[in-house]
């Protein structure tokens, strides 16, 4: 774990920082690439690639404040602290899906296309970005005695996330970065499967990863808010997508065009 990867005088350059703005690249340039063999214009979908991130950015912490509001609430001067975190995943996937509709029809794009176009490098995003959650030590797992389970050592890492050291832990961020790699290749190759329909990659990809995400959230050990007892912030939006993207894929499985239905069927 390498929390704080170079530090230049009084400037601090965090392993974290860096990884995430390296997801965000990373994501961003495979949707541009996937845009030009999809006839999108590159330019439109980098504009987009923009907005998706600012808003991510800023929907990840908003979701943060509203999950901790009591800590902060609390302990106001600690509201800086979001400044170093990541936030939530879902404040920062659902403002930028939201964002991305609101650009999506006001430049007139196709709009299944586009989104297709952006879901893995979504997936590809979040392979990149976990790695730097385990380098800062946040998103850290429950105790475990498990053989392939991590300690943590750093004390920075504890002042900053307050991650717990000296203790065998699940390595969550690992789970969550391997699934995300998985789903990457689920995804391509689901694309290669036949003629398909606008709108299948994006949700399925909103199918299998907050499927993942609900079951990697049971081995966390990070406080990270709960909307019912039993079920954290994330799998309570988990089991919200999960419904809404099967009937999506339903959907827009019957409105695909006849014609490469029928091509389809005769190959």
């Amino acid at each position: 774990m390498y929390p704080q990867l170079l530090e230049l005088g009084a400037i601090n350059i965090y392993t974290y920082g860096v990884l995430l703005a390296a997801a965000y690249l990373v994501g961003l340039q495979f949707a541009v690439v996937r845009a030009s063999a999809r006839g999108l214009d590159r330019n439109r979908v980098m504009d987009l690639g923009i907005f998706i991130i600012i808003s991510a950015l800023v929907g990840a912490k908003l979701l943060l404040v509203v999950v901790e509001f009591d800590h902060f609430r609390q302990n106001p001067a600690e509201i800086w602290t979001i400044l170093r975190s990541g936030g939530v995943f879902y404040g920062g996937l659902l403002l930028a899906v939201g964002v991305a509709f609101w650009y999506i029809r006001r430049h007139r794009l196709p709009l299944w296309t586009t989104c297709d176009t952006f879901a893995p490098g979504i997936a590809l995003g979040q392979a990149v970005g976990r790695i730097g959650c385990l380098m800062a030590g946040c998103c850290y797992g429950k105790p475990t005695e498990l053989p392939w389970s991590i300690t943590f050592t750093n004390t920075l890492a504890a002042a900053n996330v307050g991650t717990p050291l000296e203790i065998s832990l699940h390595p969550t961020q690992l789970y969550e970065s391997g699934a995300a790699l998985l789903i990457l290749g689920v995804l391509l190759l689901y694309e290669r499967r036949g003629q398909g329909f606008a709108g299948r990659t994006f949700w399925t990809y909103l199918l299998v990863y907050p499927t993942a995400r609900f079951i990697i959230e049971f081995y966390r050990g990070d406080p990270r808010g709960t909307v019912v007892e039993i079920l954290s912030t994330s799998q309570f939006v988990s089991a919200l997508l999960v419904p809404l993207s099967i009937i999506m894929l339903i959907v827009l499985s019957h409105h695909r065009n006849p014609k490469v239905t029928a091509r389809t069927r005769s190959t």
